[in-house]
């Protein structure tokens, strides 16, 4: 089954106090990297979000964002500092003996002081928080998954075109090269006899022939395009990641196909090489979005 790298997942799972929505998107990429943003205070999930995410996704970037609300997420306490307090009352107290000041100091002012009271927040509802949160991150990644594999099955229905495609310029070749050195040696000869009034030497003539069929023998080449071409065909039925294999297979058909067109010295094989590149260009492009 081949999977896409793009895609999209969203989840919103509510209770009465709490509301948890996540979504989830990704892209191509040459790993698996997954960034997460959520709320500052519940960075304490961040590791088990990541985990359960890369439970389904093998290779793509992802990203995810987290929102969560409702009552109880922030408990609020306050916290006063009694020792600076008594040093206040102490140092307020030293001032009126001193300075012989009047005057009175209500415990409001005390508070007022700088450092004297904090309001603390801490993270409250964890418990709760937590299963919901993790159920939409599931959830949202099955749909992520779920549109990856749509997308991932018209990609693998538009490379199976393409691999019958380039499948279609081999055996044109092939059909075409055993031709392309008899025409060599007959053009030779025709040169030959309109140069030379005198016999062609046939030694001399075949040993031409030889030397152009085999710098134009792309038997080896024919037989390798074949041989990737059957892999890119059997990895396309796999269950896993097969994005790097893909990419590695076409770049490997790339040179093989330049290389008949450097080697076959004709102009229909050379037309051929050139809808196999246009094919195998197109490939290339649907396998960088392949997991």
């Amino acid at each position: 089954m081949v999977y896409s790298m793009t895609g999209f997942g969203a989840s919103t799972k509510k209770t009465d106090r709490l509301t948890v929505a996540v979504e989830m998107k990704s892209v191509n990429h040459r790993f698996c990297e997954i960034s997460i943003r959520l709320p500052r205070q519940w960075l304490v999930f961040e590791d088990k979000i990541k985990k359960a995410v890369s439970s389904y996704v093998r290779r793509g970037k992802v990203e995810v964002f987290v929102t969560i609300a409702g009552e109880g997420l922030v408990k609020r306490s306050v916290h006063i500092d009694w020792d600076l307090l008594g040093q206040y009352w102490a140092g307020v107290q030293e001032a009126a003996k001193r300075f012989a000041i009047d005057g009175s100091v209500t415990a409001a002012d005390l508070l007022r002081l700088d450092g004297a009271v904090e309001v603390v927040e801490e993270e409250g509802a964890n418990e709760e928080v937590e299963p919901l949160l993790l159920d939409a991150v599931d959830e949202a990644a099955k749909a992520l998954v779920a549109m990856r594999r749509r997308e991932g099955e018209a990609l693998a229905a538009d490379l199976r075109a393409r691999l019958h495609e380039v499948e279609a310029g081999v055996d044109a070749i092939e059909q075409r090269a055993p031709l392309v050195v008899e025409q060599y040696r007959e053009r030779l000869e025709r040169r030959l006899r309109e140069w030379a009034p005198a016999p062609v030497d046939e030694a001399r003539l075949l040993t031409e022939v030889a030397v152009f069929a085999e710098k134009a023998d792309i038997h080896e080449e024919l037989k390798r395009i074949r041989s990737h071409l059957a892999q890119m065909a059997d990895a396309l039925e796999m269950d896993e990641p097969i994005g790097r294999k893909l990419d590695f297979l076409v770049q490997e058909l790339n040179r093989e196909v330049n290389t008949i067109g450097a080697k076959a010295n004709d102009s229909l094989i050379a037309a051929q090489v050139v809808e196999m590149k246009s094919a195998l260009e197109k490939m290339r492009e649907q396998v960088q979005n392949v997991e």
